[in-house]
């Protein structure tokens, strides 16, 4: 199993149905599968229940690379992706949303309830007329189907809107302990719908309120709707990674449902110091990651950051070479950005593309990694590393294989 798994992730062969298909259709498949042919759902359970330890997979590879010499840590670029979560954007929900179609359920299930009480009232008359409409051996108030659908979709709803309400609270409750309370809107406004109450200081209880518009997936709810590359807006998690000069070696990899990129860069760096045991001597990122709190964790690490201070177009000229002295005014992204219009500065950065894009290429292309099929933050997360774990695979065969490459 997993070394159909393995194999099927590293040439792009990722549902469990196409790979049923391919351990009859594909000889190196029913060579991996010793000519035997399991079911499609004894794969997906058997990747569902090892979830852990195929995550862990991908650590084990790194330390590999890193004892076989494919990681040097002399420079590394951190780049991220969004990736399609298994969930359409036409499912997501704003919270005033939620409340008006929990109502129009509610509506229509009551409209169907009366609707079955009134066929049975007239059961004991019609026994005849309903054994040729609904069969002999059928009541007749059995739930019809529109009903159950509409039920389940009700409760799906429910979980949603009880999740955003917590999430809310959960927001508030510093905010509450820090301000006064608020007088009473005399103004006669509509306001927001208020939630359970967030605890404050000095035992005051604050209301808490939730915008209309805030989203939330009845699908996959841990996704986000993110902008894409496409400059359009679809259901999203957002896949980090930190890869190696040497070999283009994956050294870490995150995943989350933050849209934005430089959150994530203190968690990679400590990603890359548990897989490999040090740090890199140099980090390579692009603007999206440039912050003062970013450039001085990299520097407490021990490695030199090398960030896009702003975003600059293909167009724009080349920013003049600094002349004198750094003022001792400037702040950390000012001095950044006078490092990177320095000779030395500019040569390193243009690797950071070089380094990480095709990395990144050759997820979407070869293994087909751009749609993740498992639901569920804790669930994508195993799924992003997997395909990291089979291109680390990929490397230390392309380099000679274990036995060669480990050291005398």
């Amino acid at each position: 199993m997993l070394k159909v798994l393995l194999y099927g992730y590293a040439t792009g062969v990722r549902s469990s149905r196409r790979l049923e298909r391919r351990w009859v259709e594909d000889g190196a498949f029913r060579f991996l599968a010793a000519n035997q042919q399991p079911d499609f759902r004894s794969l997906a359970r058997f990747r569902r229940r090892h979830l852990g330890p195929l995550e862990e997979l991908f650590v084990q590879t790194v330390r590999v690379c890193a004892t076989a010499g494919l990681v040097k840590l002399g420079r590394i670029a951190i780049d991220g992706t969004k990736l399609r979560a298994n969930a359409s954007r036409h499912k997501a929900m704003s919270y005033g949303r939620m409340a008006e179609r929990e109502r129009q359920l509610q509506a229509e299930i009551a409209a169907l309830r009366r609707q079955i009480a009134g066929v049975l009232a007239q059961a004991e008359q019609v026994d005849a007329a309903e054994d040729t409409h609904f069969g002999v051996d059928r009541r007749g108030d059995e739930r019809p189907s529109e009903l159950a659908r509409r039920e389940s979709r009700l409760a799906r709803i429910r979980v949603a809107k009880a999740a955003l309400e917590a999430e809310a609270v959960a927001r508030a409750a510093p905010r509450a302990a820090a301000q006064p309370p608020a007088e009473d809107d005399a103004s006669g406004g509509e306001r927001p719908p208020s939630l359970p109450a967030a605890p404050a200081s000095g035992g005051r209880v604050r209301a808490v309120t939730l915008a209309p518009h805030a989203p939330r997936n009845v699908t996959d709810p841990d996704s986000r709707i993110m902008r894409t590359a496409d400059q359009a807006f679809h259901q999203c998690y957002n896949g980090q990674a930190a890869v190696d000069a040497t070999c283009q070696v994956i050294v870490a990899a995150e995943l989350s449902s933050q849209a934005a990129d430089a959150p994530h860069l203190p968690a990679l760096l400590g990603q890359v110091r548990a897989n490999v045991g040090r740090p890199p001597r140099q980090t390579l990122a692009d603007a999206g990651y440039c912050s003062e709190a970013n450039l001085s964790s990299v520097r407490a690490v021990g490695s030199e950051p090398l960030f896009a201070s702003g975003r600059q177009q293909h167009t724009d000229p080349i920013p003049p070479a600094p002349r004198g002295r750094i003022p001792q005014a400037a702040t950390v992204k000012q001095r950044m950005a006078r490092t990177l219009r320095t000779q030395r500065g500019r040569a390193a950065y243009a690797r950071r593309k070089t380094i990480v894009e095709p990395v990144f290429g050759q997820l979407r292309t070869v293994q087909q990694g751009g749609q993740l099929l498992l639901r569920g933050l804790n669930a994508a997360r195993a799924e992003w590393r997997l395909p990291w774990a089979c291109h680390t695979l990929l490397k230390i065969f392309r380099n000679g294989g274990v036995a060669r490459l480990a050291p005398a």
